[in-house]
């Protein structure tokens, strides 16, 4: 017998209201709303730049939301919600993307899970357009950066980042069924540094919970030694409590730099990239001083130069210099084979931001001194001392790289003639130097003042990158049996000028890189040197239209 199977009417309607908001929201009314809001003229509400694109996408679909449903969000529209609360993990400003608004149309605002019930029609297209409007700013920002680098930076000598990331066709695909969260994971840079700094913020907001603490400057002139007395160190004592250097004790004299301070300081130090030697300085001082929101700014500001970061593939075979960190890595396969501290450009001669392949080695070169150099150093000096050049080992050429006796040049009118120093032990370039062509004449080399690196802060060459140990970053790259330690040794010091081109092309990357996670995880920090960072954490939290600035 067959049996029929009877749904009660009321059961039935429930069905069939529940299908409609499963469906997408074809309410007439709403959809009307809607279309006017989106026709009309007044569309303040976007901030996007994208009108136009959101108009034709909502026209398409015959103007019915995708983030809504009959309890308020979606499922999509609650994961596009939680991509704007989380953004504050890759150093960007969710309220940038109208998290504001949309709380503000919720029924528990002061809540974790938001509920948006009970909205009036109006309310619902406000909530709808919110959020695609966010949309586009928000995926803008993930793939490209909020702040334009070439009108911000004018270090950052990278060539511009190419993306082919459609934004509409991206919204499209989530409206057909498509996920939310992987729509955004095809926007965030695919480097493990991106996905490692994002994990190092999100747990200093953890940190940033937990903090009870004062963070009013410290001061401090000159080096607190231990077994000292200053003002400074019960707030210091309680910031290596608080970083947990130090485990909490009752120290006898508050103000006493005391043993169990200084075991701490030295972990801190070593930890931060510092000389480890207990003494509270200028860079001890500094660091110190930054709170958690201090550190949550910084690590914004570096996620955003890796934002702006053309495509790297860094598995191949690499040289990376971190200009903040004073540090060269030669990498392969993404680990590292050999490091060495490097001298930077000093303040006024900044080392810039690029990446050009490294092709050959010169060992006992010249220095072919730059025209700046000749003419705000070199030429003065010969003018008070006629005896400088030959005191320093240097050499006039003409255009043709003939040699000219120095007493023909009228140093007044020096056009057509350069300066170099010749190959020795006294050149600036050191021994060798390892080329990477570019329009900066920036390369790295040897120096015969080696004692620099043992300087905490190394910003102290023209704009080149000295290198410590360069006869063993030699041996790395020429990669062959026949370059021996021996053999490399004599060819710096030989005295004569030799030419060795790599046999394949390395590319050289040089970054400033203020903070940075490593694959332990663990947050790195750096003194911005240049003083680059404040610039663009004010033009990043900033609230400017994102589209607007690309």
């Amino acid at each position: 017998m067959n049996k029929k199977i009877v749904i009660p009417i009321a059961a039935a309607i429930v069905l069939v209201v529940g299908l409609f908001w499963i469906l997408g929201n074809s309410d007439p009314e709403i959809s009307a709303e809607l279309e006017q809001s989106l026709l009309s003229e007044d569309t303040n509400l976007l901030e996007s730049g994208q009108t136009d694109q959101i108009r034709s996408f909502y026209a398409s679909r015959e103007f019915e939301s995708i983030w809504l449903d009959g309890n308020g969000l979606s499922a999509k529209g609650k994961h596009l919600l939680e991509q704007i609360e989380d953004s504050k993990y890759d150093g960007l400003q969710p309220s940038d993307y109208h998290l504001e608004e949309i709380i503000a149309l919720s029924s528990n605002p002061k809540k974790d899970k938001k509920k948006f019930r009970n909205l009036s029609d109006g309310e619902k297209v406000r909530l709808e357009l919110l959020l695609t409007d966010g949309f586009f700013m928000l995926a803008h920002d993930l793939e490209k950066g909020k702040v334009n680098p070439s009108a911000l930076d004018s270090s950052w000598r990278f060539e511009e980042k190419k993306t082919d990331s459609d934004y509409l066709k991206l919204l499209e695909d989530i409206a057909d069924g498509g996920s939310v969260d992987k729509a955004f994971a095809k926007l965030y840079p695919t480097s493990d540094l991106y996905a490692k700094g994002r994990e190092a913020i999100k747990e200093l907001y953890e940190i940033q919970q937990t903090d009870t603490l004062e963070w009013d400057f410290a001061r401090v002139d000159g080096a607190i030694k231990v077994g000292e007395k200053h003002p400074a160190i019960p707030i210091l004592r309680k910031r290596l409590v608080f970083w947990d250097f130090l485990k909490p004790y009752d120290a006898d004299e508050p103000t006493h730099f005391d043993s169990t301070m200084f075991a701490g300081l030295q972990k801190y130090q070593a930890s931060n990239g510092m000389k480890p030697d207990g003494v509270i300085g200028a860079l001890v001082a500094e660091s110190l001083n930054k709170s958690p929101q201090d550190f949550i700014d910084i690590a914004s500001v570096n996620m955003e130069r890796l934002r702006w970061m053309p495509e790297i593939d860094w598995a191949q075979e690499m040289v990376l210099v971190n200009v903040a960190n004073y540090q060269l890595d030669y990498l392969q396969d993404s680990d590292t084979a050999f490091t060495a501290k490097v001298i930077v450009g000093k303040e006024y001669n900044e080392s810039p931001s690029f990446a050009a392949p490294m092709s050959y080695i010169v060992f006992s070169p010249y220095w072919n001194v730059p025209p700046s150099i000749t003419a705000d150093e070199i030429v003065p000096a010969v003018q008070k001392n006629p005896d400088y050049l030959s005191e320093k080992n240097m050499e006039v050429v003409d255009e043709k790289g003939e040699l000219v006796k120095a007493s023909r040049v009228n140093w007044s009118k020096s056009e057509g003639y350069r300066i170099r120093q010749k190959p020795g032990g006294d050149n600036s370039l050191g021994l060798v130097k390892f080329m990477f062509p570019n329009e900066y004449n920036i390369y790295i080399h040897d120096t015969p003042a080696r004692s620099l690196f043992e300087k905490e802060t190394r910003a102290l060459s023209h704009g080149c990158i000295r290198i410590q140990h360069p006869d063993q970053f030699a041996r790395v790259l020429l990669d062959d049996p026949e370059w021996s330690e021996e053999k490399i040794l004599e060819a710096m010091s030989k005295g004569e000028e030799q030419t060795v081109n790599l046999d394949r092309k390395i590319p050289v990357v040089l970054l400033y890189m203020t903070f940075w996670a490593g694959k332990d995880g663990k947050a790195n920090f750096r003194s911005d040197v240049y003083g680059r960072d404040a610039t663009l954490l004010k033009a990043l939290r900033s609230k400017k239209s994102s589209l607007d600035q690309a």
